[in-house]
């Protein structure tokens, strides 16, 4: 079974960046597109990899890592990437909730 573009991005970022958080939506289904597109995607970053970088440098490294996808089928890639101490700063010591892997229907189809 082929793996889906969401996944990749989520194992090509956590390897790259090795992130305290990292958050990617599939955007897609709000966009006018065939249903099941993976064209649109929604990146939340927060690595200690970007301390000192610009915000320019960051997302092209991003888009490096990413150079694959992006010349693919991922027609639009939103990024949010922060230091540790920008997400802070920006909302509080709270961590996020991890992404929901499906609960109950993720476990009978594993």
């Amino acid at each position: 079974m082929s793996r889906s573009t969401e996944e990749i991005i989520n194992e090509k970022l956590g390897e790259r960046f090795e992130p305290q958080h990292l958050a990617v939506d599939n955007e897609s289904g709000s966009h006018n597109v065939p249903p099941g597109s993976e064209t649109h995607f929604r990146v939340v970053l927060v690595s200690d990899r970007f301390d000192g970088q610009r915000l320019l440098a960051r997302h092209q490294a991003v888009n490096e890592v990413l150079a694959e996808e992006l010349a693919g089928g991922v027609h639009a890639l939103a990024l949010h990437t922060y230091t540790p101490g920008e997400w802070r700063d920006r909302f509080g010591d709270a961590p996020m909730s991890p992404p929901c892997l499906g609960g109950k229907a993720r476990e009978s189809s594993g």
